[in-house]
Formats: C-alpha cells, sequence, structure tokens
C-alpha cells in the first residue's frame, strides 16, 4: 500500500526531474485519471479525481434537484441527503465510483494524458524561463543545420539562429560553442521557439557588461552602440565618475577585455568612444580614430558639419564610408565631412548644403 508521504515523496521528485512545480504534476495525473474513467466508464458524466494517501479516489458530481430528469447528472433530494444529510436543491454532491480495476486501454489513455500535460507544462515553464531572458545572451552548442537556419542547444530548449541573423563572413559548424543574443520568444503549438541574433547591437553590449565589471556596478554606462556585423562597430561609453576612464576600462590592461569581445564576434573590429553631452564633443570622439580640426552642429536638424586635416579626411570617412556612416549611426546626427582644404576653398556651408557621407 502507498501511503500519503511515499506519493508526496514520489511526485515531488518527479515534479523536479521534469523542472516543473508538484501541483502542477498532481493536476496533470488527475486530469489523466478522470480522461482515463470517461472514456470507459461514463463519457459525458461531471467527475472529478483526487489522489489520496493510499492511490486515488474518481467521484461522480451530481446536481441535486427535486426531480430528477437526467440521472447521469442529476440527483434527487432524498438521494442526496442519504450521501450529504444537509444537502439542499441547488447544491452539487458527490458519489465515489473508483472503479476497481482501470484495465489495460484506460491505463494507456491516463499515461497520454500525463505525457501530454507534462510536456506543456514543460513547455510552459521554458517559455517563462526564456521569455524573461529576451535581451539577453544565451551560450549553446550547434547541433543541427537546415537550409542555412542554425539550431542551438541550450539545454532545457532549442534556439533558432535564422539566416537574416547571421553575421556576413561567419560560418557555423556542428558542435560549436556559440554565444547569441535572444530577440524573442515566440509561442507556438510545438513549444516556444526562441529566436537569436548573431547581428543584433545588443549582443557586443551585452558582451561588454559580463566582460566589464564596472558596467554591471553601474559605474560605467554603455550610451549607445552602432555596428555593422562581422566588419566594424562603435561603442560609446561614459562615467559619472571623474576618476575613471571608461573607455581605459573598457578596453582593459594590455586591450584583454576588448579584444575578448572582438574574438567572441569573430574578429569583428570595436571601436570605444567616450559619450559627450555636448553634441560637437561627442561627434568628434564617434569619428575615432581620425583627428577632428572642428566640428559645427547644428541643432534644429541635427547635422553637423566636420572639418579634419587632409591628411586625415580618408580616416574620418572610412573604407566606402563606413566610419562616417557608424559615426552617424552612434550619435543620431547627420555628418558632412570636408579636408581644411576643402573647407577654406568653399564659402561657409549652411547645414543643408553640400554632401553628406553619411
Amino acid at each position: 500500500m502507498i501511503n500519503a508521504e511515499m506519493m508526496r515523496t514520489a511526485l515531488d521528485d518527479l515534479a523536479r526531474e521534469k523542472g516543473i512545480r508538484p501541483e502542477v504534476l498532481q493536476e496533470a495525473i488527475e486530469a489523466a485519471l478522470v480522461s482515463a474513467y470517461k472514456r470507459n466508464f461514463g463519457a459525458g458524466r461531471d467527475v472529478r479525481a483526487e489522489l489520496t494517501g493510499d492511490g486515488y479516489r474518481i467521484y461522480h458530481q451530481l446536481m441535486v434537484v427535486e426531480e430528477v430528469s437526467d440521472p447521469r447528472s442529476e440527483i434527487s433530494l432524498a438521494d442526496a441527503r442519504a450521501i450529504v444529510p444537509d444537502a439542499e436543491v441547488g447544491q452539487v454532491v458527490e458519489t465515489d465510483v473508483t472503479p476497481q480495476d482501470f484495465g489495460r486501454i484506460a491505463a494507456q489513455t491516463a499515461k497520454q494524458v500525463v505525457v501530454q500535460r507534462l510536456r506543456e507544462a514543460e513547455r510552459g515553464q521554458v517559455y517563462v524561463e526564456y521569455s524573461g531572458r529576451e535581451h539577453d545572451v544565451v551560450t549553446g552548442r550547434i547541433h543541427r543545420i537546415e537550409n542555412r537556419h542554425v539550431y542551438i542547444d541550450l539545454g532545457k530548449a532549442e534556439a533558432l539562429l535564422p539566416p537574416s541573423e547571421q553575421a556576413p563572413g561567419e560560418s557555423y559548424r556542428m558542435g560549436d560553442r556559440i554565444k547569441t543574443y535572444v530577440v524573442e520568444v515566440r509561442r507556438t503549438s510545438r513549444g516556444p521557439q526562441i529566436i537569436v541574433s548573431r547581428t543584433h547591437p545588443g549582443l557586443i553590449r551585452r558582451l561588454f557588461e559580463l566582460e566589464v565589471p564596472e558596467i554591471e556596478e553601474g559605474i560605467i554606462e554603455i550610451k549607445a552602440v552602432a555596428r555593422e556585423p562581422g566588419m566594424r562597430a562603435k561603442v560609446a561609453v561614459h562615467s559619472e565618475d571623474p576618476g575613471v576612464d571608461p573607455v581605459g576600462a573598457c578596453v582593459g590592461p594590455r586591450g584583454m577585455r576588448v579584444q575578448n569581445v572582438v574574438s567572441e564576434i569573430r574578429g569583428e573590429k570595436i571601436d570605444i568612444v567616450r559619450y559627450d553631452e555636448n553634441p560637437a564633443a561627442f561627434i568628434a570622439n564617434s569619428l575615432s580614430p581620425a583627428r577632428i580640426t572642428s566640428v559645427d552642429a547644428y541643432l534644429d536638424n541635427r547635422s553637423s558639419r566636420v572639418v579634419v586635416p587632409d591628411n586625415q579626411l580618408s580616416l574620418a570617412i572610412g573604407r566606402e564610408g563606413q566610419n562616417a556612416r557608424l559615426a552617424a549611426k552612434l550619435t543620431g546626427w547627420k555628418i558632412d565631412i570636408r579636408s581644411e582644404s576643402q573647407a577654406a576653398g568653399e564659402e561657409e556651408l549652411s547645414p543643408d548644403d553640400g554632401d553628406e557621407n553619411s
């Protein structure tokens, strides 16, 4: 005979193994017993199951009425009071209809319901866990690649890295461990679908937060991230503490901190620049590593005119305009870059005149 303590221990152990609450498991078993009973002894009847110290009980629920018209769901007042002495019309009474033997078919039905309920509960737990990790970094191992879609084993769940979220130039191999950024967690009929990215700017933000203790502690703040995945990124950092160098802290001793992030994103170059509340100063910093002569910032349309030494023009603009383009993304300002000789030979331009490099 199974006593209550043994049954509770067994339920707790199974719930712990499946990663779900014991009461969820108990509800699943009781639902399975109801389903098995209805299938074999009374389809359509109102019944409930209850786990007890020595097994389980099945109860038939009947409405107390003055005149019975449907004996499958109703009971007369006299018969009800034989079960519950103070029963009244309109109440529901229960009769114990626990069968001696469910049989093989009923047992199989109960098993299927339990397995289904457990699967649903596990999926629900996974959804709750990973929906709370949206905009975070997760680590997993690549275990399947189909039609350029990369599937990553996270342990309790599987993440999907679609082609649109894969960084240009990166290759993915079975068995590789990889860090990805959780973009979205969706509910589907087959369980939660976790969409991850290797291109999202948030990946670099979170990697720096994990790598630099001063960011985790709130001493340094990442103000903005701009990225062209697989090629180059810019990160603007700031600290309210005048004794802290935010750029130096993110670079780390001998450049180890930034190098660890670069290695994780497979060689993508990262410029770390100092954020400044003054737009002109921030724009100048964002064009690093180029040296800047002057910046005129026009607040009305968030545009700027930047002058650089002649030998810095190509560096400021970057290959195919990449440096200027990233600086514009980082600051949120339009940036028009001129060399000193170009600026000297031109009449003073309004913000809307001239060519823009970003």
